[in-house]
């Protein structure tokens, strides 16, 4: 009997290990809590409503503490004064990449190999900054304008108001111009002409931001480990879609590719990696690229709505003389466009404020910090090609639509709390306005 019972506990060892059983608080490390459930720890209560477990753990635990959540291990630090110094900290300490494989593993079914980081570092650096950048913008503005003025013909048609919702048009338009620019466009040659080509730019690329507007609700529970079965089956069909989305194959197939996508892929190939990882991690591009940079255009679009002032509206129209595109050099030109999308920043900022006596996240000796970009040495690399992503989108908003909101007296919706930790945060609803042509 003692002998069986020993080789069971060798036998259930490894996954009571794996399950958190034998994880303990070390000397200098802060308090541990990994709740009543084994691996799971108290991601339940996590997810059902962030700001009262975390309040309850800082009256039991204190500014700083490590909770287990879905397999997990974070520390919280709530002390704001300490975030500066915690950034600094060197690479070395403050490690993404360990946890940063795990999570892109379970939610894209992506293996990283040895330089990924590497290797996505020196892309970006080459062509997300800099000439590569303009080049970047110019693709972003060609296709923003494709996808916004193709359907609205023109002031002088008298065409009435069209309504939506302010989030969901921010969102889709920004999502998919970035897709388009990034991952390129449909040829020419193949639909027999321009305008048909990109009509089916428009079409292709509607059906993919509702596919990954699916995706990216069930991201949270699918990075935990929560998703109930009907849910994970719906999460495994649209990463299937995805993969075939964004495959080196149907990529090959398209014009004006981004040198950016392109050398990630390239590189890839010679390493040896087998198609189907390398299309897995075309899908991790595109949610890094894309998954934050939407969301975050109904902040700019939100300010300006209720009222555009008289100022800023001389401004844009004595601006955009001879101006019919916005690169690079033009962001910096127009006060609005700086004005809204930094307050936008600023706002979002505040509101991980709300939470940034514990928006640090450190994970053992991995750490990202909740700020629009990031810190220290998890700064997003897409930083500048994101900000003029919002700079051009909130300029063609301005220079070509009237807009406004539905109920000019609109209170500014709450956050949705349950996607916190996962880039952007989001609104719980959404907020109807109309647009126009301006002229």
């Amino acid at each position: 009997v003692l002998w069986y019972s020993v080789l069971t506990l060798l036998c259930f060892q490894p996954r009571l290990y794996v399950l958190g059983v034998f994880r303990k608080q070390r000397p200098g490390e802060p308090p541990l809590d990994k709740g009543l459930i084994p691996w799971l720890g108290h991601v339940l209560e996590f997810r059902r409503d962030t700001f009262k477990f975390l309040e309850r753990m800082r009256q039991k635990h204190g500014d700083v503490f490590t909770v287990q959540l879905g397999g997990f291990y974070f520390t919280f630090l709530q002390d704001p004064f300490s975030f500066g110094a915690f950034v600094k900290e060197s690479r070395e300490k403050l490690d993404f990449n360990s946890f940063a494989e795990q999570l892109v593993y379970r939610v894209f079914g992506y293996k990283a190999v040895e330089n990924d980081h590497h290797v996505l570092h020196n892309a970006s650096n080459k062509h997300l900054k800099g000439e590569g950048l303009e080049v970047m913008t110019q693709a972003m503005m060609s296709n923003l304008q494709n996808l916004m003025l193709h359907s609205v013909g023109s002031a002088t048609d008298q065409s009435p108001w069209k309504e939506d919702g302010l989030f969901m048009y921010s969102y889709n338009i920004v999502f998919r111009a970035g897709f388009l620019a990034l991952f390129g466009n449909v040829p020419h040659k193949s639909e027999g002409g321009e305008e048909k080509a990109k009509e089916k730019d428009r079409t292709h690329s509607e059906t993919l931001f509702y596919e990954f507007r699916k995706y990216d609700q069930l991201f949270p529970n699918l990075a935990y480990g929560v998703l109930p079965p009907k849910q994970k089956w719906e999460a495994d069909r649209l990463q299937s879609y995805f993969w075939d989305a964004v495959s080196v194959q149907n990529m090959k197939a398209k014009d004006n590719i981004s040198r950016w996508v392109w050398d990630m892929q390239q590189a890839k190939e010679e390493v040896g990696m087998d198609e189907s990882m390398i299309n897995k991690y075309m899908f991790v591009l595109l949610w890094a690229s894309q998954g934050n940079t939407g969301p975050s255009s109904f902040g700019p679009s939100l300010l300006l709505s209720p009222r555009l002032p008289q100022t800023y509206s001389g401004e844009m129209t004595d601006g955009c003389k001879g101006l019919s595109n916005l690169y690079p050099p033009h962001c910096e030109r127009f006060v609005i466009i700086q004005y809204t999308v930094t307050l936008s920043q600023k706002c979002e900022g505040n509101n991980y404020c709300l939470i940034s006596k514990i928006s640090p996240l450190h994970r053992s000796e991995q750490s990202y910090y909740n700020m629009p970009w990031g810190a220290g040495v998890s700064m997003c690399p897409g930083r500048f090609f994101a900000t003029n992503e919002l700079k051009q989108f909130v300029f063609l908003m301005l220079v070509y639509f009237e807009f406004e909101l539905k109920n000019p007296n609109e209170e500014i919706p709450e956050i949705d709390f349950r996607r916190w930790g996962f880039g952007s945060m989001q609104p719980i609803r959404d907020v109807q306005f109309r647009y126009r042509l301006r002229f």
